[in-house]
């Protein structure tokens, strides 16, 4: 079980003091062992389909059904683990996907016909742990209503793209320097290893959520209507990832450099990196709802230039600029689910958003790759453009939906003032009371404060006593 902590809120948030929350280190070791395989899973099966098919269109189909099946199969284990826990989904599930991607590693030995590889991908996907989300979900755990909780998301926004970084060159490594399956078996035994280091650590576990005895319904994270916004927003994250690495490839392929696609990818994720790493050390003074909108501008305008770019040097630029951008949204989208869902909820909501942006990616793979066969590398560039400018065009629609519940105040004249003693002198002003009832997403409650508030008689009497008055809240 985990407590909020209380961070000295005069202190910049920074990546040092994160790690100094206590119990931090034990989860986001094991946590980062645990998730580095996912980076390793597209490309290892791309590269041992590819081999044995000779297709990478077959390839392609079968790393599109993997990642779909796991954008499906996410919020559902995000619902499992808010009410029975991590360890008690993290242990069957490690053991099933490591099953699973063995087999699939099997079929394609095999020479298996592509729906059989297609089908073996299914539950291959469908079981890929959820691991990032329940780090942010320990986080959020940790650091209810702490100044820390944009650095952690920031911090784990930069882990993410470390591990698609790491990932992707460990598993090309392999799969062409030892063996076709290398990469994918090597993918299997870590999420296996790493998933159950990960379990063991039980201590930093945020709290299940079964239903309780008095039959309170559980909130679903989807009946959030900022958490849905949020997921279409994420879409548009996935579909610049999944059309950078199509279109990357198909533009190293033009220029006669297949192998400067691992070099223009790099500069891509390092620009992510790099801001990611800013985002988690400034202290902002803004809302988080107009640094999403913020940073979906800015990377709507980066992603709008691309198709343009008619060198590797020019292209490389741009490159990083959008992976820039990527950050500031990408995080605050994270950073906005401890406000917008409950804590009984969160786990559920960090994997939709996940889920979302496989979902994305997956889209954007297969609509990039029929345009550049088609059309050439600068058509595939107009699938993050054109996913962009629709969830930004969401994002501005619905934005409305995107601000926490705001808590309300009810005014209270005293019964001194509301009701002076008949014939005496009249009472000197007496203080009103201020009770605000405030929500509390992180519990799924409402709480009453009480506070006296002078000389505010005219203004009781005027407005009527136990009327209640509006807080906005950004």
């Amino acid at each position: 079980m985990t407590s909020a902590v209380t961070s000295d809120t005069s202190a910049r948030p920074g990546y040092g003091q994160l790690l100094r929350t206590p119990g931090a280190l034990g989860f986001v070791l094991p946590g980062f062992a645990a998730r580095l395989p996912f980076g390793m899973l597209t490309i290892s099966i791309l590269l041992l389909v590819q081999h044995t098919t000779g297709s990478y269109g077959s390839a392609g189909i079968v790393a599109a059904v993997t990642g779909i099946s796991m954008a499906l199969s996410a919020p559902l284990m995000g619902i499992f683990t808010d009410r029975f826990g991590q360890t008690a989904v993290l242990l069957p599930v490690v053991l099933a996907h490591s099953a699973a991607v063995t087999g699939l590693a099997a079929l394609a030995l095999l020479d298996a016909p592509l729906w059989a590889l297609a089908l073996a991908a299914v539950p291959a996907g469908a079981s890929v742990p959820q691991v990032g989300p329940m780090v942010r979900a320990r986080w959020a755990a940790k650091l209810e209503g702490s100044p820390l909780l944009p650095t952690a998301a920031a911090f784990e926004s930069v882990t993410d793209e470390f591990t698609f970084v790491v990932g992707p060159v460990l598993a090309t490594a392999l799969c062409t320097g030892v063996h076709p399956a290398a990469g994918l078996v090597t993918e299997a035994t870590l999420t296996l290893l790493g998933g159950l280091l990960f379990a063991a650590q039980r201590a930093t576990q945020p709290k299940t959520h079964a239903p309780s005895a008095t039959g309170e319904k559980r909130a679903f994270a989807l009946s959030f209507p900022g958490l849905r916004v949020l997921i279409f927003a994420f879409l548009g994250i996935g579909a610049v990832f999944g059309g950078m690495q199509v279109s990357l490839a198909a533009f190293s392929e033009e220029i006669g450099n297949p192998g400067a696609n691992g070099l223009l990818y790099g500069v891509f994720a390092a620009g992510n990196m790099i801001s990611g790493i800013a985002m988690g050390a400034i202290a902002w003074k803004i809302g988080p709802r107009r640094r999403l909108i913020l940073g979906y501008i800015g990377l709507t305008a980066a992603a709008s230039v691309l198709w343009a770019a008619n060198s590797m040097i020019l292209l490389g630029a741009l490159g990083l600029v959008v992976g820039l951008c990527i950050a500031p949204a990408l995080i605050t989208g994270y950073t906005m689910v401890e406000q917008l869902v409950p804590a009984n909820a969160r786990t559920e909501a960090f994997t939709w958003l996940t889920g979302s942006i496989a979902f994305g990616q997956a889209v954007a793979v297969i609509l990039a790759g029929r345009l550049t066969d088609a059309h050439g590398s600068s058509f595939g560039f107009l699938v993050p453009l054109g996913a962009t400018a629709l969830a930004l065009a969401a994002l501005l629609a619905l934005r409305a939906k995107l601000a926490p519940k705001a808590p309300s105040r009810i005014v209270n004249a005293s019964a001194q003032e509301a009701a002076p003693a008949s014939g005496t002198a009249p009472a000197a002003p007496a203080k009103s009371q201020v009770t605000e009832r405030v929500t509390i997403p992180a519990e799924g409650r409402t709480t009453t404060r009480t506070t006296d508030v002078p000389g505010s008689r005219n203004r009781v009497n005027e407005r009527g006593i136990g009327h209640r008055v509006p807080v906005t809240v950004d």
